[in-house]
């Protein structure tokens, strides 16, 4: 049969069949997953003009993006704007299209040929001189500024691929986070939805305060946001921590749930955004202060904490696949609680990344230190290992422990409950030095005290047996999150406890 007899709808239900299985496609903008994608609909590739320079941009387009049937729009070029193709095998989009350029009348040989010398000097002449005007003011403003850009940069590029879509009117931030968070690298929303978004955003009031800058709560289509706003002097923990959260296959409902990264320029100084979901109960150091809890309660906040450290410690292998990842700054104050009595961690930014395939650890470039009253033994004597990734999940696990005995302490049973205080509270003063810690915790090997009384229920004297197993010296002694997360959820059904 002669392929030009045959109909364009015809040609695209042979494509789709052609491809029930996973399709392969090269893509220009997955460096995490070796500039491939899977997609269950077609391979795209696109050629464009930008600053007199040709585009190409290939990426997975999903099967329920093909509409109309046999003509979809995502598929169809535009006369001097873009040439775009779609095809149905595997990585067939490797294929490099020219781009249209616009044709300008009287700019044909004819004219070329009647300029004289003269003009034809100022022609070439005019754009060097141009060019080296705008090079050392360049050269100029980097001396001046001397400001490392190239990571926010990294942040700040379009998405040139990502231009067919668009923020419907009616868009929530559920829609936008369940219709994308898994397009192209599967690490988010695309960068020119989350600039979007975050330059939309209305600041309401601020919430909180810390050594990075402050959190901010925020409206956005009628929906609270929480902003956390870091001072230009933090732009490596808010690059930082932004990336972290893009990691591939993150998000987790225990972990707290990110939207978008912005940085704003007003010409003086920059705002350094960071969104994410907004948790109107605060901390778990707040809630604590505030409320005693239920022996429900308390499982709850446990079991859902060690889920999203244990998914977080967890390395998942694979083409679309998560390193392993330490929080490294655990601690009540950078844990969340969700309004159904659950946890979600937050604070990344000093999150260190195990990449297995060449067993290097990825440590975040900035001189900050986690929390010394929760720092392990290991690291407050520096004997940790800095070149084995188990030494800072062992570390997160002991700070975990402290949280644990944090909130049995508020647990109340039998109408009796204690006054909240972080651990050792009885043993160094508010803001202790590493070398007062490294006395208590490393020469003296002392922990929170455990009450007897605790032994009398069940639930407490689990929660008891699991913290001093968090609390050994030797790390590699310690329970893991998925052994803490399972016991838990046994005593959870024993309890009859409704996660």
């Amino acid at each position: 049969m002669d392929p030009r007899l045959v109909s364009p709808a015809l040609l695209g239900l042979l494509g789709l069949l052609a491809v029930a299985t996973a399709l392969h496609c090269n893509c220009t903008n997955c460096e995490k997953t070796g500039y491939e994608c899977e997609t269950d609909g077609a391979c795209m590739a696109t050629t464009y003009m930008m600053d007199g320079k040709e585009q190409h941009v290939r990426i997975c387009i999903s099967q329920d993006s093909l509409v109309p049937p046999g003509q979809p729009i995502y598929c169809l070029s535009a006369d001097g704007l873009h040439n775009t193709h779609c095809c149905y095998q595997d990585y067939c989009n490797s294929i490099d299209l020219k781009a249209p350029v616009p044709t300008r009348e009287g700019a044909g040989p004819e004219s070329a040929s009647s300029w004289g010398p003269v003009e034809l000097v100022a022609v070439i002449a005019g754009p060097v001189f141009l060019l080296c005007v705008l090079l050392m003011v360049a050269i100029f403003l980097f001396q001046y500024h001397q400001r490392a850009y190239g990571h926010r940069q990294r942040l700040d590029v379009e998405d040139p691929s990502c231009e067919h879509l668009y923020l419907a009117k009616d868009k929530t931030l559920q829609d936008l986070i369940y219709d994308m968070s898994t397009s192209g690298s599967g690490s988010g929303l695309p960068l020119f939805v989350q600039r979007t978004v975050a330059r939309t955003i209305v600041l309401q009031e601020i919430i909180g305060k810390g050594r990075f800058g402050e959190v901010w709560r925020g409206k956005w289509r009628g929906g609270d946001v929480a902003v956390k706003i870091f001072s230009s002097r933090e732009e490596r923990s808010w690059f930082r921590e932004a990336e972290i959260y893009q990691t591939i296959m993150l998000r987790h409902e225990n972990i707290l749930g990110f939207i978008a990264a912005d940085n704003k320029d007003n010409g003086t100084w920059t705002q350094l955004w960071l969104v994410s979901d907004y948790h109107e109960l605060g901390s778990l150091f707040d809630y604590l202060n505030r409320y005693s809890v239920t022996i429900e309660g308390m499982i709850k906040l446990a079991l859902s904490a060690a889920s999203g450290l244990a998914h977080l410690h967890m390395e998942i292998l694979g083409t679309q696949g998560k390193p392993g990842i330490a929080h490294r700054d655990l601690k009540s104050k950078n844990i969340l609680v969700k309004k159904n009595g659950m946890c979600a961690i937050a604070d990344l930014g000093l999150a260190v990344r195990h990449e297995s395939i060449t067993d290097t650890i990825d440590i975040a470039p900035n001189q900050r230190v986690g929390t010394k009253r929760y720092m392990a033994p290991e690291v407050l004597d520096e004997s940790i290992n800095m070149n084995h990734f188990d030494s800072f999940k062992c570390a997160d696990i002991y700070a975990l422990g402290l949280v644990y005995w944090e909130v049995a302490r508020r647990c109340s049973t039998g109408g009796i409950h204690e006054d909240y205080q972080l651990p050792y509270y009885d043993l160094v003063p508010s803001d202790p030095s590493i070398e007062e810690m490294r006395k208590v915790v490393c020469d003296q090997k002392l922990r929170p005290n455990i009450p007897n009384w605790w032994q009398s229920y069940e639930s407490l004297r689990v929660m008891g047996k699991i913290m001093r197993e968090c609390w050994f010296s030797n790390g590699a002694a310690r329970l893991t999150a998925l052994r803490i997360k399972k016991t838990l959820s046994q005593l959870s059904v024993e309890e009859d406890v409704k996660m």
